[in-house]
């Protein structure tokens, strides 16, 4: 999709053209959230869940008031609420706050990203529920103000990947974390493709005060890059020079893994595991994205599977994306 103008106006193209789409989203993850194996070990009523959502709002007007501003006119467009919004685009960060309130270890086990500086490449899989897959799409996002980008994201989501002219890249995963009203990923993801400074970029992750925890990998045109394990309440920033970085779903910095809640034991194997492979396949991704254990897919909507998956060279401006598991279709190349 191509999106163009103010915040308003990029907003309710995104509303206006996916509204039905979107509104099943938000459906579909409402009634994942309520899922005791989402949330933890108590099921949460979808009221609960969207006052929880309501609740956030302040903190993402305040972290970004453009962006804040884009997602209202994208959800009175296609028919939701601001809250709804917030739980189609930021469901694992939702999720996290939910965990405080009545739940523990919870189904969350998403995503294996390499940041291979040296080579200017930033490459990921987007895993999440099988179901989701239906609702990628990539955006090119032409505002009136700052940057071009090229954005992969899903239906009534700001923002998941992407890409911007100014030669900035940024991935993400999944962190399980104790929540906490604070803003959600897919706004830092957003905040980061408007700006045109590698400094100013890496700070629109470290200053962010989130919900939830999320990994965030961003590399820049010259081939700088930086992992920052962020979660509610402390983040750990390692540069990346030369030699290529993985990461998966649980944290590797002592700081960080005191923040992580609970997690069941097939995700934590299944997360080890994906580091192992990934650490050992950095240099070649087709091998990489080849692996059942990397690129997975699902047996049923609810199961863990690849949605979709990109592989970025900002220093070129293009990024090759993929719908679904990569090799049962083609990848397919935008740029910049």
């Amino acid at each position: 999709m191509e999106l163009s103008g103010a915040p308003a106006d990029l907003g309710r193209a995104h509303g206006e053209a996916l509204g039905g789409m979107i509104r099943r989203y938000v459906d579909e993850r409402l009634e994942r959230a309520t899922d005791q194996r989402w949330s933890g070990g108590g099921a949460a009523s979808r009221e609960f869940i969207l006052e929880l959502a309501d609740s956030t709002l302040p903190a993402h007007e305040a972290y970004s008031p453009e962006l804040y501003e884009e997602m209202v006119a994208m959800a009175a467009a296609a028919g939701i609420t601001p809250g709804e919004a917030v739980v189609v685009g930021g469901f694992t960060d939702l999720v996290d706050l939910i965990r405080v309130r009545v739940g523990e270890s919870a189904t969350e086990d998403n995503c294996t990203a390499i940041l291979d500086p040296a080579n200017g490449v930033l490459s990921q899989t987007w895993d999440m529920h099988a179901s989701a897959g239906e609702y990628v799409y990539v955006f090119r996002m032409s505002p009136d103000r700052g940057p071009r980008s090229i954005v992969f994201t899903t239906a009534g989501c700001l923002g998941q990947i992407g890409m911007n002219e100014a030669g900035i890249a940024i991935g993400i995963n999944n962190l399980t974390s104790w929540g906490k009203v604070g803003v959600t990923w897919p706004f830092v993801v957003r905040k980061v493709l408007a700006q045109t400074d590698y400094e100013a970029a890496v700070d629109a992750v470290v200053s962010a005060d989130l919900a939830g925890g999320h990994n965030f990998l961003v590399l820049g045109p010259d081939g700088r890059g930086v992992n920052v394990e962020a979660m509610p309440n402390s983040r750990v920033v390692t540069e990346v020079t030369t030699e290529p970085f993985v990461h998966s779903n649980h944290c590797i910095a002592p700081e960080t893994v005191t923040e992580e809640a609970p997690r069941l034991p097939d995700a934590v194997a299944s997360s080890d595991i994906r580091l192992k492979l990934a650490r050992e396949l950095a240099g070649d991704l087709e091998a990489f994205f080849a692996r059942p254990e990397i690129s997975r897919h699902g047996s049923s909507p609810e199961e863990t599977a690849t949605c979709g998956a990109v592989i970025m060279e900002p220093s070129r401006r293009t990024m090759r994306a993929v719908w679904g598991v990569p090799g049962d279709l083609p990848w397919e190349t935008l740029s910049l």
